[in-house]
């Protein structure tokens, strides 16, 4: 879903000049996507998007290239070590000073099993709204570590 919305802002962007998170807000609503300010300046974040006297614009070539981030799977298999389920709870044990990143990786990823992350140094406690999802969660992680 999140993809796809952000696909669709860059075809807005690219199309039409946008002047405020308003009329974005509004013109992703026409478009299927109802979506909340928060979410909307989450995405402008992700999208690097720039806003100037013409409105929001999209970021070259060459700054998405220098400023990409890393996905998730790159975080996890990078400094994830293992998780363990503990009710509607995952602890992911990670190297020492993993956490941060993979606990900020994981909120961006705006998964609809998480709703929300605490990280310690070498610790991320997941939380999840039940048993069910923390467990289908639980196993798309240790997919990612391998």
């Amino acid at each position: 879903m999140k993809q796809q919305r952000q696909t669709v802002i860059r075809e807005l962007l690219v199309k039409a000049t946008v002047a405020s998170q308003d009329e974005l807000r509004r013109k992703l609503a026409g478009r299927g996507f109802h979506v909340t300010q928060a979410t909307l300046s989450r995405d402008i974040h992700e999208l690097r998007l720039s806003k100037g006297p013409g409105g929001y614009s999209l970021p070259s070539e060459a700054d998405e290239a220098e400023d990409a981030l890393p996905d998730i799977g790159e975080v996890l298999g990078s400094f994830g070590l293992k998780v363990n389920q503990a009710q509607n709870l995952l602890v992911l044990v990670t190297t020492t000073g993993g956490a941060q990143p993979i606990a900020a990786g994981i909120d961006y990823e705006d998964w609809p099993e998480v709703v929300g992350t605490l990280a310690g140094d070498d610790t991320v406690l997941i939380i999840c709204p039940d048993q069910e999802q923390a467990n289908q969660l639980k196993t798309r992680i240790e997919g990612y570590l391998g």
